[in-house]
């Protein structure tokens, strides 16, 4: 018998208050309606509309492109959602919606850093470096996630002072936000600054913590 679709207590601050909203919305129609929709299917939908948008920044529609990236953070919460409400979680499920979620976040970081050069002509030396930084950093952030759950048996915002101020939900919403007003390279600053401040701060938190 299945249940109501719920968050997780580790949620960053967008998913929270933005994307549960309407993930939520999503799932209980999908539950309430016994669709036959099962996570593997929302993993794959939100991994392909994620993909789309790099051509969409590709070919200078950067607002579709935001819209878009927001969706698939969206998106991203109902497989999980679906999982807890139909008790179908499993591990061989979480490994390949991590491992997609990387794929669509290099697809949408080397979109908007393609927007960036060739539509703000952002193309300097020192402007490649915020794009290593935006890429290398969003890679980063979820690997520190990652290894913290894996070594330490806990979520990051459960040890340690420092919230995820860098997750992936808040990187999403960042790059689709400022792409709205094709500020797409402001978006990149933003995200490889917040990432790196944020690695280095969150590793000494966990690191004095355990």
């Amino acid at each position: 018998m299945s249940g109501k679709a719920v968050g997780k207590d580790t949620d960053g601050f967008v998913s929270r208050y933005i994307n549960r909203k309407l993930s939520t919305r999503i799932t209980n129609y999908i539950l309430e309606h016994n669709l036959k929709v099962k996570p593997i299917h929302m993993t794959i939908i939100s991994t392909l509309i994620g993909y789309l948008s790099f051509p969409l920044y590709l070919f200078s529609y950067s607002l579709l492109g935001g819209l878009l990236t927001q969706t698939t953070s969206i998106l991203d919460g109902v497989d999980g959602e679906l999982a807890r409400a139909l008790g179908l979680n499993s591990g061989k499920g979480a490994f390949l919606d991590s491992f997609l979620d990387r794929t669509v976040d290099i697809s949408i970081l080397i979109g908007a850093s393609y927007y960036s050069i060739y539509y703000q002509m952002h193309n300097t030396i020192y402007d490649l470096i915020i794009y290593f930084l935006a890429l290398s950093g969003s890679i980063m952030v979820s690997y520190i996630h990652a290894r913290i759950e894996l070594n330490i048996g806990k979520d990051a915002s459960l040890i340690g002072k420092v919230p995820k101020l860098a997750s992936r939900d808040i990187r999403l919403f960042i790059i689709f936000f400022f792409s709205l007003f094709s500020l797409v390279y402001e978006s990149l600053l933003i995200v490889g600054i917040l990432s790196y401040i944020y690695l280095i701060i969150k590793f000494f938190d966990i690191y004095y913590s355990i």
